[in-house]
């Protein structure tokens, strides 16, 4: 009987081959951590005692500092719910005639690039108006002109007038007052070609 049972298990197939775990390296280095602090803890119980102090302090110590970046993270960035949206150039989003009324006064004193911030902002409030847009203080020009529900020639011409206000708000490229006039004519076309559907 023994025999027969040392035949049979000697095949190929009764061949057991302990295998490895791929994270088997970091189950044993846990061991012989776990054997470390054994043996320090049983040869020298303060030096161990001073140990678990210090790393309890480091560890209270690193999740004040995660806590605290954190905290000054959200203050820094989130926008408390009374405060307004704000358009191109920091312009605080109102309504549309008063950024148009501000957009005239801003151009007959000359500083054409701010009142150009204030039309592209009353264009954005005459859209979010007109359900073709929704007003989000973080979306930038740029990301009003990709949403915007235009047809295809009120497209090209929302993303050339975000295109003329970043090269004059970012680029100081120069404006003038006709330039103004081109642009404010070229806002109020767009408002010809929202998309119904």
């Amino acid at each position: 009987m023994h025999r027969a049972l040392e035949k049979v298990f000697s095949a190929g197939r009764y061949h057991w081959v302990e295998r490895r775990h791929p994270l088997q390296w970091l189950a044993n280095l846990w061991e012989h951590f776990q054997e470390w602090i054994d043996r320090l803890n049983a040869g020298h119980p303060n030096l161990s005692w001073a140990i678990v102090v210090v790393a309890t302090v480091l560890l209270v110590m690193l999740l004040t500092h995660i806590g605290y970046t954190l905290w000054k993270v959200y203050t820094v960035t989130a926008r408390p719910a009374d405060q307004p949206a704000r358009g191109a150039a920091g312009v605080v989003l109102l309504d549309a005639h008063a950024h148009r009324i501000t957009a005239e006064a801003l151009a007959r004193e000359g500083r054409y690039a701010e009142a150009l911030a204030h039309r592209f902002a009353a264009l954005i409030c005459d859209l979010d108006e007109g359900k073709a847009v929704t007003i989000h203080p973080s979306k930038t020009p740029a990301e009003y002109a990709r949403e915007a529900r235009l047809d295809s020639v009120g497209r090209a011409t929302i993303v050339d007038l975000v295109s003329r206000l970043y090269a004059i708000l970012f680029g100081a490229a120069p404006v003038d007052e006709q330039a103004y006039r081109e642009f404010a004519d070229n806002a109020q076309f767009v408002m010809l070609h929202v998309s119904t559907r």
